[in-house]
């Protein structure tokens, strides 16, 4: 048995982890760490936990949480991850970071989108990027995975195995991206209230979000050429669900079906992405860790549609993926 600490258990994120690990018969979750002064229980912040977890939500030292597990999963804000992940790693933990501070591998561009120094740079080299369809088998060495971003998810894994087979040319992608309210986050911010996103449907970080560096590198490594993508993300007033549009220029000779089938043969083996016909919806993969992905050509541009749960397979599902691999579980262990 796999004893597990969790940080940010009070987030949503937190939230679907908790409900997945609640039936992974590998793992005992014996600690939530949090920094809140009033530490309430788990219950009182996720009532729907009742009678799965009896826990505590405790401030608790790097070294009461060594003694109690044996890895963390660490969903805390950007910055804060790192400065708690590196003496997590210092005391023999394996670590699973949802956050964004060891995904991007040069302290530089991470400085630029996040307007900070990195406090543990050393490890950005070492890290693994943790997209079990590209990454598999460093993820299964790996004591430090880095957890992808919810849309760099949809998008890479829409444009990837393209790249790859040099189907698609690396310059002037496009990715038009659409996200529930819950990809921002439990926290209270006044453009995510109700009455401001009900009803509406808006662009926001054009040309400044920070998953635009992240898809530029990994994609990038699937190409094997520098790729700078366009990237738009928007915000939909539903609960959860990306719905990502990419847009590419065809290799000569690349149809349709032959992009699809690229794709299908990628993934041939993969238990959570499925290529089909059908352009597909996010009510497909609601509350699963799974990506679908479908292909059309419209005047000469190759259009390739993808969608996630922002939660799951763009968040906890995709940690829980990781955990499967870093510990020797099968793949799919409490994800089906």
């Amino acid at each position: 048995m796999v004893r597990a600490a969790i940080y940010g258990a009070s987030g949503y994120t937190g939230l679907e982890l908790l409900r997945l690990l609640a039936r992974h018969p590998g793992v005992e979750v014996t600690a939530l760490v949090t920094r809140q002064d009033d530490l309430p229980r788990l219950t009182d912040v996720h009532p729907s936990l009742a009678g799965r977890f009896d826990l505590p939500l405790e401030n608790l030292s790097t070294q009461e949480v060594a003694e109690r597990a044996d890895v963390a999963f660490t969903a805390l804000p950007h910055g804060a991850s790192a400065a708690t992940v590196s003496p997590l790693l210092e005391a023999g933990l394996k670590v699973i970071d949802l956050s964004a501070d060891y995904r991007l591998k040069d302290p530089a561009v991470y400085a630029k989108w996040y307007a900070l120094e990195h406090v543990d740079p050393a490890r950005l080299d070492s890290a693994v990027y943790g997209l079990p369809e590209l990454y598999r088998d460093r993820i299964r060495e790996a004591s430090l995975v880095a957890n992808p971003g919810c849309y760099p998810t949809s998008a890479i894994l829409a444009l990837a195995p393209l790249l790859k087979a040099n189907l698609i040319d690396p310059q002037g992608v496009v990715i038009d991206s659409k996200s529930g309210v819950s990809g921002a986050g439990r926290s209270p911010k006044p453009n995510f209230h109700f009455p401001e996103c009900n009803e509406s449907f808006s662009a926001y970080s054009v040309g400044v979000h920070r998953h635009m560096p992240e898809i530029d590198q990994v994609l990038s490594d699937a190409s094997g050429k520098t790729l700078e993508v366009v990237f738009t993300p928007h915000l939909v007033p539903m609960d959860r669900g990306i719905l990502s549009t990419c847009y590419a220029t065809p290799a000569s000779g690349a149809t349709a079906e032959r992009l699809q089938a690229a794709l299908a043969e990628f993934y041939a083996h993969e238990p959570f992405v499925h290529v089909g016909d059908r352009l597909p919806g996010t009510k497909d993969v609601a509350m699963t860790n799974n990506c679908s992905i479908a292909v059309r050509m419209v005047r000469g541009r190759a259009i390739v549609v993808s969608v996630i749960d922002n939660l799951i397979k763009g968040a906890s599902g995709a940690a829980v993926q990781n955990f499967n691999l870093m510990h020797g579980f099968a793949e799919t262990t409490a994800l089906i």
